[in-house]
């Protein structure tokens, strides 16, 4: 399916947090590490480095942490793609190298450059269906060398965290707002993403967590209205607050993707109908989302909240006011 701009926006906006990114590293990365930082030193980096196609990665985050008086720098690479890409770990030795190039740059204009670079992390964030089997390291993208050679092959690792397969804790209760994120991930009914979201909001009463509740309340809609029912698309959009809000939700029946729904999407796959089916399933959803966009140009509502809420490309909601 086609990627859903509301859907990756209102998730970048997550990881926008330190609240969210502190989560992540102390719930999936490994080593003791983490028992010298300083959380509250979390500050996220303007990564205004480009790749070489001169396209900025607006799809990732660059994040530093004070470890026991020393930088520890974090790039996350939010990855929206269906597939696993076979030669992300090159990739990520590209911007690895462009952040590391950016470091050293902003030291000698600060006249406070060292003689070694601040560590590193590359985290890779993958949600989509199918397992990821690409290399984790970029030396295993390169044939093995000639004798005499090997110590010259390139060799990065990255940090995988594969939401869909990742071993969810077996308590019923939401460990962090990580936990949470990767949960209503893997959630494939309803009751599911209501039983994760009433325990957010519980979390949520916490002063000073405005700024996360707000990012959760966006993805978690624009999550829904990713997967919902074209009948369920509108009910999802009125919502102002889905935490307020929730028990509308509750009177709710459907589910959005259970077993039986996914096992025969998969068997059409095989069958070579997997185009048509989600061709169908596109059009229908996108009747329903022109028909939101209408109702809310009706009611004066900005272009840009529009775009946010249905994920409809700005040129057509100025085509919907004609």
């Amino acid at each position: 399916m086609q990627r859903n701009p509301s859907y990756d926006t209102s998730y970048k906006a997550l990881f926008s947090c330190p609240e969210l990114v502190r989560d992540l590293l102390c719930g999936y990365v490994p080593g003791k590490w983490l028992e010298k930082a300083h959380y509250e030193t979390l500050t996220r980096i303007n990564a205004s480095y480009v790749s070489r196609s001169d396209k900025q990665r607006h799809d990732d985050m660059v994040w530093r942490i004070d470890i026991g008086g020393h930088w520890l720098w974090v790039y996350i690479l939010l990855e929206f793609q269906s597939e696993p890409d076979p030669w992300m770990a090159v990739r990520v030795m590209q911007y690895v190298s462009l952040l590391a190039e950016q470091v050293v740059k902003e030291g000698v204009q600060n006249r406070s450059s060292q003689d070694r670079l601040p560590p590193i992390l590359p985290i890779v964030l993958y949600n989509g269906r199918p397992e990821w089997r690409a290399p984790c390291d970029v030396a295993d993208c390169f044939h093995t060398p000639p004798d005499g050679l090997e110590i010259y092959r390139p060799s990065l690792r990255y940090l995988l965290l594969d939401e869909r397969r990742l071993q969810q804790h077996p308590l019923p209760e939401v460990k962090n707002f990580a936990d949470a994120v990767f949960r209503l991930e893997a959630s494939r009914q309803l009751p599911e993403v209501l039983a994760v979201v009433r325990a957010l909001r519980e979390i949520l009463r916490a002063p000073g967590l405005h700024t996360v509740h707000r990012a959760f309340n966006q993805w978690i809609k624009a999550l829904l209205l990713r997967r919902a029912t074209a009948s369920m698309i509108k009910e999802v959009v009125a919502v102002e607050d889905i935490f307020e809000e929730l028990e509308m939700l509750t009177e709710h029946k459907e589910t959005w993707f259970d077993d039986e729904i996914e096992e025969s999407f998969l068997k059409g796959q095989e069958k070579g109908l997997e185009k048509g089916l989600e061709k169908g399933l596109e059009k229908g959803r996108e009747e329903t989302l022109m028909s939101v966009a209408r109702n809310m140009l009706k009611c004066g509502r900005p272009v840009k909240e529009i775009v946010e809420v249905t994920g409809l490309q700005p040129e057509t909601i100025q085509f919907l006011m004609h």
